[in-house]
């Protein structure tokens, strides 16, 4: 774990290497987040990461999110989930869900993609098993834009804990909203 002076002094192969995790399959992000260095804090760190995606148009902010596994989906099932996203959905159980609940998992994932051209996204750490499917099912009869926001907030919320476990003064200072 390294504090934000250390961040602040890294070269940008190292500054990707330390912090590209941080938003899922996405290093640009972490690129493109170097050069607004330096960073005041851990928010100011987040603020240009999160920046970089908010940045973007429509058509390249679907493809951002089209960058995430469904919930315990394919990815999960063959083993192919960065170690952050395993780590997530191990924390609501996601990765032994029982026969009916995969199956209802795998039709809400289904059933969400075609509705909105992305995948479901949810900071886990914020929910039971249970508040997911409830929300999962909630959320796949919004309107898409609605859900573009709602994804974008979701990886908001995830972003801050990644950075929790990688900046020391994050711990303190990041208090993801619910």
């Amino acid at each position: 774990m390294l504090d934000i002076d250390a961040i602040n002094q890294m070269d940008c192969d190292a500054f990707v290497a330390y912090l590209g995790p941080v938003f899922e399959n996405s290093p640009w992000v972490a690129q493109r987040s170097w050069q607004k260095r330096p960073f005041a804090d851990v928010e100011a760190l987040h603020g240009a990461m999160f920046g970089q995606i908010l940045a973007r148009d429509t058509a390249s902010k679907v493809e951002f999110l089209g960058a995430h596994p469904d919930l315990a989906g394919k990815e999960a099932k063959q083993g192919r989930m960065t170690a952050e996203s395993t780590v997530e959905q191990g924390t609501a159980g996601l990765d032994s869900l029982a026969g009916h609940e995969m199956a209802l998992i795998d039709d809400l994932n289904r059933r969400y993609r075609a509705r909105h051209g992305f995948p479901f996204i949810v900071c886990v750490r914020h929910y039971t098993k249970a508040g997911i499917f409830t929300e999962f099912k909630h959320r796949i009869g919004r309107e898409t834009d609605a859900e573009l926001v709602e994804a974008l907030r979701q990886i908001a919320n995830i972003s801050r804990y990644r950075l929790g476990a990688l900046v020391k003064e994050a711990q303190e200072v990041i208090t993801p909203a619910a």
